[in-house]
C-alpha cells in the first residue's frame, strides 16, 4: 500500500471506529462484536506504524494507552468542585424552593433536573480545543492528575472541533464503569480465579488510579458530563451550556429535563423512580439546579453548599424475607460486625442475600430470633440493612440470636466497653484482620513502598501463618520455597459464627462436576440468583441434562451434595456451602467427616485443611480438589515480592519510622522526629520535655511514643528489622543542613515556582531547618505563593490569617 492509499484507508478506519465508539458509548447500541471492533483497531495501528507520518494525535488508536504512571501529581482546581446538600422528602424540596424564591424575591426562574450518578467526579481542562488535563475531585480544592488514564476513555473528546471554541474551558462529569462491563469483568476474574471487584463505583475509582493506562483502556470506562466552566463561554444558563457541550461531542445523559416550577421537579423525580434501574450506571437520586447563572450568583453559597442547588435522594425500598443465619466479620481495628444471611429477595433492581446488623444492640433492639422473617431496606449502603422483624411469622420454639463470645478469626474472647456499641477482639497482636491493617500501612507507597505486596497477597500470608508483624515480611526471603502453591485469595471463603469455613457455591459446583466451565456455572447462578439453595441445586441438575455433559456422574455428585447438606444440617449461607461437606464427597473413605469439620474451623483455606489432614490422594482426586482452590503463589509472583522486599531496605529512616505505625505519627511528624533525633535510639530515649520542645509535638503524641516503646514486642520488631538491614538512623547525606534560618517554621508552597520543582522546595525547607506541611492550616508560619496559586487555597489561607510571601522573599530568608 502506497502513502496515498494508506492515508485514505486510515481516514476510513478512523471514521468507522469513531462511529462504532459512538454507538457503543453514547447510544448503547453496538452494531459489531468486540472481536470485529478489535480487528479494525489492529488494522489502523498497523497502518499508522508502517506510515508514522500519517499518525494523527487524535486518532482512535491513541486510546489504547501504554503510559506507565508511577505517581499521580496533585493539581489545584481553578474552581472548587462543590458538594451538595441532600434532601429525602418532598417537604424538604418545597422548603428549598421557598428559600430560592425568598433569595431572588420572585418566582421568575427555572430549574434544571439531572440524575445523580454513582461514579467518580472528574474535571477536564481544554486549551485551544485540546484536552490538556484531567483531575479527580480529591478534596474539592485539589485532586490527582489522571490525564493519561482518562485519554483512554473512548467517549471523552481529545480534541474539540467547530466554530467559536473558547481558548480555555473546563467540563466536569462523572466517570463510571457500566454495569454490564462490571459484570463482564467480574465473570472473567472469576473464571481466572481472581478476586472479584466490590462494586462498579469502587471499580471505576480504582481503574482511574491504575499505573498502566493500557489496562485502563481495556476496562471500557464511560463518562456523563454535566457542567461547563470558563470565562468566555457565551452562555447565560445551564441548559445552554449543556446544549453546547452536547454539540461539541461530550456525552450527556439524556435523562435531564428543564422545568418551570417545583411541582414539575417532583413529577420528574416520580418519573425516574423506577426507570432509573434501567440505566447503565447506579443512581440514587436527582440533582436540582437553578438554571440561570446570574440568579445563581445572586443566591450565592452557605459555608458548605450552594444555595441554588440540592440533591434529592430516593427513599430506600423495603422487602420481607427469611433470616437463614448470622455471620460475624472482623474489621481491621478489631471491631466485630454481624451480618444477616437471607433467603434471596428482589430489592431496588437487585437480588439481596445479606444485610448488615451493625452490632449486638441492633440484634437486641430488633429482638431477632433464629428463622425470623425480616424487613430489609437498601438505601445508600452497599450492604442493605434490616429495619424490623415480623413477629407474626415467628416459630414459637425459635431461640433468640445469641451474639458470639469469641473472635471468629482468632478465637480470642471478645471485649465490649461500657460506652461503646460494638464488640472488639483485643488480640491486636495476632488477629488476622488487625494484622492486615498494620501490614498494609507498613508496605504502602508512603511508607516502605513494597508495591508487589497487595492486600490479597498480604491477607493470604497472614491467614496461612507467614506474617504476624512487619519483621516477618523480611523472613519471607528465606521461606520462598514454602510459598509456592499457597492460595492467594480469601474472597471465595466465608466463616460462619461457630468458625466453620464455607466456600462459594460456584467453586463447589466447579470442583464436583466435570467438563463444565467455571463461566457456565457463573452465568447459570446469576440467572438463578433469586432461587433458594435447594432449588438452585435441582435446577442445576436440569441444566446439566440440557448441556449433556457427563450427565450420570455430574448429576449424581449434585445428589450427594444435596444429601450431605441435609444430613449434616449445618447453618445456611446463601451462595456458600460448608467446605467440610464438599471435601467429604472426595475424602469420605479416607478421613472422618467430624475430623474434616473440626479442621475447617481452624484453617482458612482448602490448601490449609489438606496440609493439616495430609490425606493420601491419587492424581485424579488432587486435580478435582485443586478446582476448589483460589489462585496460588507461583514463581513470578514470588520473585516480584522478593525484589520489592529487598528494594524496601533502602528506604530512609523517616519512611521506616512512619511505617512502624506509631499512633498519631503521620508523614510530616515522622520526618520532623527523624531529622530532629537522627536515630531511633535517641527518639526512644527522649524525655517528655525534650519531645514537647519540638514545634508541633503535643501531649497526645508524647503519650503515643512512650506507649509504643514501652511494649517489648515493638522493641523486638525494631531489633529484627535492624537485623534485616532497615535504616533506623538518618544518613549523613540526608541530614546535611544548609542553614537554620527556617528553624521551627512550618511552611507550605503553592502554585508554580520558578526556582524550585515540587520536591526541591520541600528539600530546601528541610535543609534550612524548617518543616514542610502539605496542606493549608492555621499552624503554618507562612505560604510561599507561586504563580497560579489555587484561589480556594488562597482564600482559605486568608481566612486563617496565614502570611503569604513571594518566592523572592523566601530566597532572601534562606540566603539564596
Amino acid at each position: 500500500m502506497n502513502p496515498q492509499e494508506a492515508e485514505k484507508r486510515i481516514a476510513q478506519l478512523s471514521q468507522e471506529i469513531n462511529h462504532h465508539n459512538n454507538l457503543y458509548y453514547q447510544e448503547s447500541n453496538p452494531e459489531i462484536s468486540d472481536f470485529e471492533f478489535d480487528k479494525l483497531l489492529e488494522e489502523l495501528i498497523a497502518l499508522e506504524t508502517s506510515f508514522p507520518d500519517l499518525l494523527d494525535p487524535d486518532s482512535p488508536s491513541q486510546r489504547v494507552g501504554g503510559t506507565i504512571t508511577k505517581e499521580f501529581q496533585t493539581v489545584e482546581h481553578s474552581t472548587k468542585m462543590l458538594s451538595l446538600g441532600n434532601t429525602y422528602s418532598v417537604e424538604e424540596l418545597i422548603a428549598f424552593d421557598e428559600r430560592v424564591v425568598k433569595g431572588l424575591g420572585h418566582t421568575n426562574f427555572e430549574y434544571f433536573c439531572e440524575m445523580k450518578f454513582d461514579g467518580v467526579a472528574i474535571s477536564l481542562v481544554y486549551e485551544n480545543g485540546r484536552l490538556v488535563r484531567a483531575v479527580t475531585r480529591g478534596d474539592g480544592y485539589r485532586g490527582d492528575d489522571v490525564t493519561e488514564n482518562v485519554r483512554t476513555i473512548r467517549n471523552i473528546p481529545l480534541y474539540i472541533k467547530g466554530d467559536n471554541i473558547p481558548a480555555n474551558f473546563e467540563v466536569r462529569g462523572e466517570i463510571f464503569l457500566p454495569l454490564k462491563e462490571f459484570l463482564k469483568i467480574n465473570a472473567e476474574r472469576e473464571e481466572a480465579g481472581a478476586a472479584l471487584l466490590a462494586n462498579p463505583r469502587n471499580a471505576a475509582s480504582g481503574t482511574l488510579k491504575m499505573q498502566d493506562s493500557s489496562v485502563v483502556a481495556k476496562r471500557r470506562l464511560n463518562c456523563y458530563f454535566y457542567q461547563l466552566l470558563g470565562d468566555d463561554i457565551g452562555v447565560q444558563t445551564h441548559s445552554e451550556a449543556i446544549s453546547l457541550i452536547e454539540k461539541w461531542g461530550f456525552n450527556v445523559s439524556q435523562t435531564y429535563r428543564k422545568v418551570e416550577n417545583i411541582q414539575e421537579v417532583i413529577q420528574y423525580i416520580e418519573d425516574w423512580k423506577e426507570k432509573r434501574f434501567s440505566l447503565p450506571v447506579d443512581t440514587d437520586g436527582v440533582v436540582l439546579k437553578v438554571n440561570n447563572y446570574d440568579q445563581r450568583e445572586e443566591l450565592g453559597f452557605t459555608a458548605k453548599n450552594p444555595r441554588w442547588a440540592i440533591a434529592y435522594k430516593y427513599k430506600a425500598e423495603s422487602a420481607e424475607t427469611e433470616l437463614l443465619s448470622v455471620t460475624y466479620q472482623v474489621g481491621r481495628t478489631g471491631a466485630i460486625t454481624p451480618v444477616a444471611n437471607l433467603s434471596p429477595v428482589s430489592l431496588a433492581g437487585t437480588t439481596v442475600k445479606r444485610a448488615s446488623l451493625h452490632n449486638a444492640n441492633e440484634i437486641e433492639r430488633l429482638d431477632m430470633h433464629e428463622g425470623d422473617f425480616v424487613f430489609v431496606e437498601k438505601g445508600g449502603e452497599i450492604i442493605p440493612k434490616i429495619t424490623a422483624v415480623n413477629p407474626e411469622r415467628r416459630n414459637t420454639e425459635a431461640k433468640p440470636i445469641a451474639y458470639i463470645t469469641h473472635c471468629p478469626e482468632c478465637g480470642t474472647e471478645l471485649e465490649r466497653k461500657e460506652s461503646e456499641a460494638k464488640h472488639y477482639c483485643p488480640n491486636a497482636e495476632t488477629c488476622p484482620p488487625q494484622v492486615l491493617g498494620r501490614i498494609e500501612h507498613f508496605v504502602s507507597k508512603r511508607a516502605m513502598d513494597i508495591d508487589s505486596m497487595g492486600t490479597e497477597r498480604i491477607r493470604a500470608l497472614i491467614d496461612q501463618g507467614f506474617i504476624t508483624d512487619p519483621a516477618d515480611i523480611y523472613e519471607l526471603e528465606s521461606r520462598k520455597e514454602e510459598l509456592l502453591g499457597l492460595e492467594m485469595s480469601q474472597d471465595q471463603y466465608e466463616t460462619e459464627g461457630d468458625g466453620i469455613l464455607y466456600i462459594t457455591l460456584e467453586k463447589a459446583l466447579f470442583a464436583l462436576t466435570e467438563q463444565i466451565s467455571f463461566k457456565q456455572i457463573h452465568d447459570f447462578l446469576i440467572e438463578k440468583a433469586a432461587l433458594p439453595l435447594a432449588e438452585t441445586l435441582r435446577a442445576f441438575q436440569e441444566q446439566i441434562r440440557k448441556w449433556k455433559k457427563k450427565v450420570p456422574s455430574n448429576t449424581a455428585m449434585i445428589d450427594y451434595l444435596i444429601s450431605n447438606l441435609k444430613d449434616h444440617n449445618l447453618p445456611k449461607l446463601e451462595d456458600y456451602v460448608p467446605v467440610a461437606v464438599v471435601l467429604d464427597l472426595f475424602l469420605s473413605r479416607k478421613v472422618d467427616f467430624q475430623q474434616v469439620l473440626e479442621v475447617s474451623k481452624k484453617e482458612g483455606t482448602v490448601h490449609g485443611i489438606l496440609l493439616k489432614l495430609n490425606p493420601d490422594l491419587n492424581q485424579e482426586l488432587t486435580d478435582r480438589i485443586k478446582k476448589l482452590k483460589a489462585n496460588t503463589f507461583q514463581d513470578g509472583v514470588i520473585k516480584n515480592m522478593m525484589e520489592g522486599i529487598a528494594a524496601s531496605k533502602n528506604q530512609p529512616f523517616e519512611k521506616v519510622l512512619f511505617a512502624l505505625g506509631i499512633r498519631n505519627i503521620g508523614e510530616n511528624t515522622a520526618q520532623l522526629l527523624a531529622r530532629h533525633f537522627g536515630t531511633i535510639a535517641k527518639l526512644e530515649a527522649a524525655t517528655s520535655e525534650q519531645l514537647l520542645d519540638i514545634n508541633g509535638v503535643g501531649e497526645t503524641l508524647v503519650h503515643s511514643i512512650h506507649d509504643f516503646f514501652a511494649q517489648p514486642k515493638n522493641k523486638e520488631i525494631i531489633a529484627r528489622l535492624k537485623g534485616f538491614g532497615l535504616k533506623f538512623e538518618v544518613d549523613e547525606s540526608e541530614s546535611r543542613q544548609l542553614g537554620n534560618s527556617l528553624e521551627g517554621k512550618r511552611i507550605l508552597a503553592s502554585g508554580k515556582l520558578l526556582h524550585f520543582k515540587r520536591d526541591e522546595i520541600k528539600d530546601a525547607v528541610i535543609a534550612h531547618g524548617g518543616q514542610y506541611i502539605s496542606s493549608v492550616s492555621k499552624n503554618l508560619d507562612f505560604i510561599i505563593e507561586g504563580e497560579d496559586m489555587g484561589p480556594s487555597k488562597k482564600e482559605k489561607a486568608q481566612k486563617l490569617g496565614v502570611p503569604m510571601i513571594s518566592e523572592e522573599e523566601f530566597l532572601k530568608i534562606i540566603g539564596g
